[in-house]
């Protein structure tokens, strides 16, 4: 063989051998499977423990009532309940305007002295004298805007009644859809949700008086005992105080989920699921308490703060009240027998 023939043959590449190159790759396949097999296990490990969480009798409570309260449209509920509530205070504000008037016409020197304080600190004389005249018109008006605020107070109570009443039901009812007998003449409706209206008007009534009366017993209390003194005793004061705000809103959640739905609710789901709510609306009202001072300190906040914090209070409570209802209808209790007294309609 020629030295030309040599320099002719292919020679052996050992930078591109395939065994060389598969021993090279082999540490890398190996840190794939690797990393796949750990990243497999941790997956595992994670929906093990996800499982072994929702097996948790509370927490598979709160996820059957999370999703019958989104099955059912709590949200779209919520919110129209929260449109209504809104539009309801039309009418008390025009009852209100109407009082007010009753109040000013019964004392005319309180009405010369508001009228003089509104010339001392309004430094526009037309903004003054726009207040004055429609202060004079709640005066000679006040008949008339009662009268109709009044009548269209009632109406929009009874149909706001009416929308939280089917909201709640539809949380509580087995089926999504309406059984042929949940279907009412028109004037059985109203009715019914007058009289609800008014055991609603009736059960708030309580609860406010309750929190009130509780509330200066014992504030006369602490003073007569000269307990005011002691700082380190105010903590046990305002957890009284906590307390006794929670048992009025449990008296009236109570009313809620006991009359509006049609069948008898279970008693240990509906005394919890009370509870909650009790507890729930007493943090929304704490919430309340703090931030709308913040908020209506900017410019913005001072002209639409009030409007916005108010329209989002009536949206948490409808929320919360829709919930709760999910949370009672969900519940597996054992031998938790239903309430009596009331009769499945």
């Amino acid at each position: 063989m020629s030295t030309e023939d040599n320099h002719k043959r292919p020679t052996r590449d050992l930078d591109y051998d395939p065994v060389v190159k598969l021993d090279q790759e082999s540490p890398k396949n190996q840190n794939a499977d690797e990393n796949e097999g750990k990243a497999a296990n941790a997956l595992e490990s994670v929906t093990h423990t996800v499982k072994r969480i929702e097996r948790n009798p509370f927490i598979a409570h709160l996820l059957r009532a999370a999703e019958r309260f989104n099955d059912r449209l709590g949200n779209q509920f919520g919110a129209a309940i929260t449109y209504f509530s809104f539009l309801s205070l039309i009418p008390i504000l025009m009852v209100s305007f109407a009082a007010g008037g009753y109040v000013l016409a019964s004392h005319p020197t309180l009405l010369q002295d508001i009228f003089a304080k509104i010339l001392a600190n309004v430094s526009d004389p037309t903004l003054a004298m726009t207040l004055k005249n429609t202060i004079n018109t709640a005066v000679q008006q006040r008949t008339t805007v009662g009268l109709v605020g009044l009548l269209i107070a009632l109406y929009s109570g009874i149909n706001w009644m009416g929308n939280l009443r089917e909201a709640v039901r539809a949380q509580s009812r087995e089926v999504w859809e309406r059984a042929p007998q949940d279907k009412e003449k028109f004037w059985v409706k109203y009715l019914r949700d007058f009289v609800a209206l008014i055991g609603l008007l009736v059960a708030l009534v309580v609860t406010l008086s309750i929190t009130s009366i509780a509330g200066s017993a014992q504030a006369l209390i602490i003073s007569l005992l000269h307990l005011d003194e002691l700082t380190w005793l105010k903590p046990a004061w305002r957890l009284i105080g906590l307390a006794i705000s929670i048992f009025a809103n449990y008296l009236l959640f109570f009313w809620i989920f006991w009359r509006l739905p049609r069948h008898r609710p279970r008693k240990k789901a509906l005394i919890r699921g009370t509870l909650i709510a009790a507890v729930g609306f007493e943090v929304i009202k704490i919430v309340m308490t703090w931030t709308l001072p913040a908020l209506v300190k900017s410019p913005s906040g001072a002209a639409f703060g009030s409007v916005l914090g108010l329209m989002a209070f009536f949206y948490f409570f409808a929320r919360l009240i829709l919930f709760c209802a999910a949370w009672i209808a969900t519940a597996q209790f054992k031998d938790d027998k239903p309430m009596p007294g009331k009769r499945p309609r």
